[in-house]
């Protein structure tokens, strides 16, 4: 193993370039040269592929975002673009590739692997939505934005005796939702494992109104419902007034927590480890305290699920 190319991929997480700055420090402690390859699966094809070094990943451990930038590039899903992305490794001389980002990449870079490259994977998304891994690099990050938004909220909630509807990230997973609700102390989470219940959500705001609380808090996830309407049913069941906001891409950015950047750190070690022993075809994933890996396809096969006592606690918190 002589090159080592690394990109990230779909939405950008915290913690990113804490991966990509242990790959190139890695990859010179292998005697393997690092190469970037900016904007994800689109540089791959269009040649955008540059060495690194040392001095580039300076000071960037505790950046928010890539600075090897992304992309959603649905046309790789094409042979002709992954033939195209195989030739212009090959034209570098570079025998692997380190993919960092969630199931979409990971799909990209098991084409490659097929097609005869040598690939790593590094879940890194905010929604945590990687069954294979305890969790995802940026998820923590994107948590604590979304619990301090959160926070601020229920202060002037609590001023005007208001409830706050808030619709936070998360795409098909809920565990953006669960993890802040049960932080804040919310109300009522909603989440795609929890499926959405209109009357019930609105009943159990009222319920709380009722026994005297000055405030309330929704948590939802986001594409379950539309909040802005969602705020209007529950102001008018309730006589509170209600506010709806969408915390939106703010909880993608950000300075990374410490637990983010030292899981990218170590999964990024690990991936170039596996690369230079010539394993491929892997993700590396987070159980317990162990830094392991699973292979790509058994991966994406696998169906994210949250245990039900976690479920059983935002019961006992609504009761």
């Amino acid at each position: 193993m002589n090159k080592i190319a690394v990109l990230t991929s779909g939405g950008d997480a915290p913690g990113m370039n804490a991966a990509i700055r242990a790959v190139v420090r890695s990859c010179l402690h292998y005697g393997i040269e690092p190469y970037g390859i900016y904007d994800g699966f689109k540089g791959l094809c269009e040649d955008n592929i540059k060495p690194l070094d040392r001095k580039e990943v300076s000071r960037v451990i505790n950046r928010g975002g890539t600075i090897l930038g992304s992309a959603r590039y649905l046309e790789f899903k094409e042979l002709a673009y992954q033939k195209k992305a195989v030739e212009n490794l090959k034209r570098h001389g570079i025998d692997g590739l380190i993919v960092i980002g969630g199931d979409g990449s990971f799909n990209g870079a098991l084409a490659l692997n097929d097609l005869g490259v040598y690939t790593m994977g590094i879940p890194a998304t905010i929604d945590n939505d990687i069954a294979a891994t305890d969790y995802t690099v940026g998820f923590y990050t994107a948590l604590d934005t979304a619990v301090e938004s959160i926070d601020k909220l229920r202060d002037t909630s609590f001023s005007h005796q208001r409830c706050s509807v808030v619709e936070v990230m998360g795409r098909h997973c809920g565990d953006l939702a669960l993890y802040a609700g049960i932080a804040v102390g919310s109300e009522f989470i909603v989440t795609p494992e929890t499926g959405f219940d209109k009357e019930l959500t609105i009943a159990k705001v009222k319920e709380s109104f009722n026994r005297n609380k000055r405030h309330a808090i929704v948590v939802v996830t986001e594409k379950m419902t539309d909040v802005f309407q969602l705020s209007k049913d529950i102001e008018g069941a309730t006589s509170h007034d209600t506010r709806a906001t969408v915390l939106g891409h703010v909880q993608r950015g950000g300075t990374p927590q410490a637990f983010d950047r030292v899981l990218a750190t170590e999964m990024a070690e690990r991936a170039v480890d596996l690369l230079s022993q010539n394993e491929t075809s892997k993700v590396i994933v987070l159980k317990g305290k162990d830094i392991t890996e699973i292979d790509m396809q058994e991966a994406l096969s696998m169906k994210k699920e949250i245990p039900n006592k976690r479920y059983g606690l935002v019961g006992q918190l609504k009761n």
